[in-house]
């Protein structure tokens, strides 16, 4: 590698503003009094917050570096493995930007709420498209909360039959909020595991559902990046045997155009619009997680849900199936915006090739660092490609190390020990954003730091060498963080 991509520019850092600030700086004009001044009632006066008193240049040049120290998918190359990390183009920034959507007040009355019940009227109905499916729900606002909103919607699916169960299938390479959206439900999570090939078998799906299961989550493409081959068969068992089938659909960027859920059997469906539709997310949001359904379930829906009645649009409460409202609002609507937008600009056609190039990112990906890393599964692979930390058994150098050494080169690391089924696992989500050229730089990168590994481990060992900080306690910080040193 002719230059080694990592920064080298200053780390701009600063004192704590508390040490910075003077008493008396002010880095805001107040406007002009115009009403008479009304000291506070003695029980409400007293000493203030303790806030440094700073300049205006002293509060720009702060949240300026601030932003220096931040890594983002505008920064360069994000491969964090089953979180579709993609670009987020910004013609969706000034849609979801404007003056009718953001000054819009969530409790406005329909009739001046047009625009907006639209738009989401509209994106329900390519959502819907899109997956094969029935109807959909924009409530969820992240995908763990969509997945919560399925399983409550399988479990009243399940309760109008008078069906009692307690069980759940969840396979080993699902997602891992999957057993814990099941628990919440009442549900006992079952363990399918996966084959020699990484998918599951039928036959012990088979095996597994009886009366008591309500039904299978299953995450398709999987965490391994590999279709659900036999994802017709199992719906096939799972419905014989009076249960339902929910798809985790964080992973729908692999198949956008290509294959529709609905179709090969699955009943529910979330999916992630802060990942497929490419929406800003990450440090805890804003997220979106729609539920689609089938035609039979949409009665479950949350409620209120928005209809359309002679070109005008309402939202209706009077659903008495219904597993109720999920949020105060309809969901974090400035993402809707921006999914919207991203799909009315691409269409079909578009969606198809963002997903086709996903798939020849990771494959990509997978053949070029084949002989560097051993690959989990040497198979073709959907949108993202799970490697290991196998061959470096001798040198003292784990997954871990490789992540870390990776900062000092400039990227973000890729997803690590995760899917579990593998051990030291390292997994890279291109998505379709990425140019050869950045992909081929990765590429020397993790080469690199494979031949140091072995010729001088330390290095490996100490990194991050080149950040703003440095190797971390990483279970102190987990357990004592320290948010101001």
């Amino acid at each position: 590698m002719s230059e080694q991509p990592g920064g080298t520019g200053l780390v701009l850092n600063e004192p704590l503003l508390w040490e910075r600030g003077k008493t008396g700086r002010c880095g805001f004009s107040l406007p002009a009094q115009d009403v008479p001044e009304s000291p506070l009632p003695a029980e409400l006066a007293g000493e203030g917050p303790d806030f440094p008193d700073l300049s205006e240049t002293e509060v720009v040049r702060h949240y300026t570096r601030l932003s220096t120290w931040n890594y983002g998918v505008d920064s360069g190359f994000y491969p964090l493995g089953s979180c579709t990390m993609k670009y987020n183009p910004k013609t969706n920034e000034r849609q979801a930007g404007l003056r009718g959507f953001t000054a819009a007040h969530p409790l406005l009355p329909a009739a001046l709420s047009q625009g907006a019940l639209r738009l989401m009227y509209e994106l329900e109905r390519d959502l819907a498209e899109i997956t094969g499916l029935a109807a959909v729900t924009l409530q969820p606002a992240a995908g763990a909360q969509g997945e919560l909103a399925g399983m409550l919607i399988l479990h009243a699916w399940q309760q109008s039959r008078q069906s009692v169960r307690t069980k759940i299938l969840i396979p080993d390479t699902a997602h891992g909020t999957n057993p814990a959206s099941a628990a919440l439900c009442g549900y006992a999570p079952v363990a399918v595991p996966s084959d020699e090939r990484g998918i599951i078998p039928a036959g012990v799906v088979d095996s597994l559902m009886d009366e008591a299961t309500a039904g299978i989550m299953i995450t398709n493409p999987n965490t391994l990046g590999l279709f659900e081959e036999n994802i017709r068969e199992i719906a096939r068992i799972v419905h014989g045997r009076g249960g339902l089938v929910y798809c985790d659909g964080a992973n729908m960027n692999a198949v956008l155009g290509v294959v529709k859920p609905g179709e090969i059997g699955v009943d529910i469906l979330h999916l992630n619009l802060h990942k497929t539709f490419s929406t800003p997310h990450g440090g805890g949001g804003p997220g979106s997680g729609p539920v689609a359904v089938r035609r039979e379930l949409e009665r479950f829906l949350p409620v209120p849900r928005v209809v359309e009645e002679g070109g005008a649009y309402r939202l209706r409460e009077d659903c008495p199936d219904s597993i109720g409202r999920l949020l105060a609002f309809q969901g974090h609507f400035g993402i809707l915006v921006r999914a919207y937008a991203y799909i009315r600009s691409l269409g079909p056609d578009g969606l198809a090739r963002v997903s086709r190039l996903a798939v020849l990112n990771a494959n990509y990906l997978k053949e070029r660092l084949r002989g560097t890393l051993p690959l989990a599964f040497d198979r073709p692979c959907m949108h993202e490609c799970v490697f290991s930390d196998r061959n470096l058994q001798g040198t003292g150098i784990v997954t871990l190390d490789i992540a870390k050494r990776l900062m000092d080169y400039g990227y973000h690391p890729p997803t690590i020990y995760f899917p579990l089924v593998v051990p030291g696992a390292i997994m890279v989500e291109p998505t379709e954003t990425e140019t050869k050229e950045d992909l081929d730089r990765f590429v020397e990168a993790i080469q690199a730091i494979v031949r140091e590994a072995r010729e001088n481990p330390d290095l490996l060992k100490e990194a991050p060498h080149r950040c703003k900080v440095t190797r971390l306690d990483e279970t102190a910080a987990a357990r004592n963080p320290c948010l101001i040193g």
